[in-house]
């Protein structure tokens, strides 16, 4: 298997509190950065407390977690408080981050929209792992483990 790493995009956007997040925050530390359609949808919904669920495991292995979608603050805000989500949901309203990631583009039926990806990127900045059509189920468990195999490595 061959391992292709490179330089993750720079972000600088907002969560639901109205805190301004970038790429550089993290540096120093594992970033589990995941892109989702939309607060409050079935397989987002999943995903996300899939992630939740696994956020302890991944926070002892040095990682952060953080979701971007298009949703308003007020949105991310409900979503987190409903479902006791435990990590930081940033705002991307124009998709500009999406587009620098390849999280937006065609999906079923033609239609573009955010498409659901997870990247992990190391503490250096660097993108080391991409997941491409999420599998909501058990996603959260995934992670943990590749970021067990690319910690041992």
């Amino acid at each position: 298997m061959i391992n292709i790493t490179y330089d993750a995009p720079d972000f600088k956007l907002k969560d639901e509190t109205g805190v301004e997040h970038k790429l550089s925050d993290y540096k120093g530390k594992w970033l589990v950065l995941y892109f989702y359609p939309k607060d409050e949808t079935p397989g987002c919904t999943v995903e996300a407390c899939s992630l939740r669920d696994a956020r302890d495991d991944l926070a002892s292995l040095g990682a952060d977690v953080v979701g971007i979608s298009k949703d308003e603050a007020s949105s991310h805000e409900k979503f987190k408080a409903k479902h006791t989500l435990n990590f930081t949901l940033l705002t991307d309203s124009d998709g500009s981050v999406m587009q620098a990631y390849g999280a937006w583009g065609k999906k079923m039926f033609g239609q573009e929209g955010v498409l659901r990806k997870t990247f992990i990127i190391d503490p250096s900045g660097k993108v080391v792992k991409v997941y491409g059509r999420v599998t909501p189920l058990g996603h959260g468990e995934q992670v943990v483990a590749d970021l067990k195999s690319l910690l041992a490595a």
